[in-house]
């Protein structure tokens, strides 16, 4: 009987460890989760709000209109075709977000945990390594460029349509552009994540939900504004490989020059559409980094 009893003491006290890293290995899980979910919900709120910006933007860079011009354009193409094109980058936004906190988190933990590098380093690569991933998703920025391109308008109506039209010219099709999408992730990345904290550290000292709010969408927003005029000209040259379909793959040099030769080689020219960019940026980075932050102290 006391044989017995020590058996089940001694099984209960060693099934505790176990249990503690059960238990452990499910609240990294939940914590981590909230992560995709708050960066997922972030991208949803900005996309509806911004989307017809992004859509006069969009015109800028790929033809170097005026703004005015550009918004001339859209008011002729009408209110139907002002969310045509929205499921690729709400798709797409919704998705990379997620991926861009959660895979922050998971590797910001996984490189702390198993290196002793510095922070700044193990954060650093975090970052390239979660905007690396991200790229996986280009197919979809793709398809928004087509579809936002009115050169396009009579070859595909919809998402479905421009996926096909690309499918008759091979996986790779799908991946046009893909070298400036690997240069503006990781370093934005690495930015964002870097100078985030010590912005806000900066700001005046929240006391509220609403002033953290307030504080978490200036922080946001002024990363977002930098980095998008920062890495405007990489944008340019992506847009310009993304609107081709078919024919050679040309280097992101070789476009960058034709681009400069085609704007007069003025710089000017070149951050055409770059102001609008900058507020667009402010207020959907702010939208972005306040929505999560927000829904983060919620979860």
């Amino acid at each position: 009987m006391n044989y017995s009893k020590k058996n089940s003491r001694m099984d209960s006290e060693g099934s505790a460890p176990e249990k503690a890293k059960e238990y452990l290995s499910t609240d990294v899980t939940a914590t981590s989760g909230k992560h995709y979910l708050c960066g997922c919900c972030a991208a949803f709120t900005n996309i509806a709000i911004t989307f017809p910006i992004q859509k006069v933007l969009f015109r800028q860079q790929l033809y170097g209109l005026k703004t005015k011009d550009a918004v001339h354009q859209l008011q002729k193409d009408g209110i139907r075709n002002l969310y045509r094109g929205i499921l690729p980058p709400l798709m797409q936004k919704t998705t990379t977000l997620a991926l861009m906190f959660g895979l922050y988190e998971d590797f910001s933990s996984l490189l702390h945990s198993h290196t002793n590098a510095p922070e700044l380093v193990t954060c650093s690569m975090a970052a390239v390594l979660a905007g690396t991933t991200e790229a996986v998703l280009t197919p979809f920025e793709r398809v928004q460029t087509l579809l936002q391109d009115y050169k396009h308008h009579d070859k595909f109506t919809n998402t479905y349509q421009a996926f096909k039209v690309l499918k008759v010219y091979g996986v790779r099709e799908y991946y046009r552009g893909l070298v400036p999408i690997l240069l503006r992730n990781g370093p934005s990345n690495v930015l964002f994540f870097g100078l985030r904290g010590p912005i806000k550290q900066c700001l005046p000292e929240a006391t509220s939900y609403s002033t953290h709010l307030v504080n978490d969408f200036i922080c946001g927003g002024l990363l977002g504004a930098m980095l998008g005029f920062l890495f405007f000209p990489v944008n340019v040259v992506k847009t310009r490989m993304q609107a081709q379909i078919g024919g050679e793959f040309q280097s992101f040099s070789k476009v960058f020059v034709k681009i400069w030769l085609e704007r007069d080689r003025k710089l000017i020219h070149l951050f055409r559409g770059a102001h609008l960019n900058y507020h667009r940026s402010l207020l959907s980075w702010g939208i972005i980094n306040a929505t999560y932050e927000f829904l983060l102290k919620l979860s």
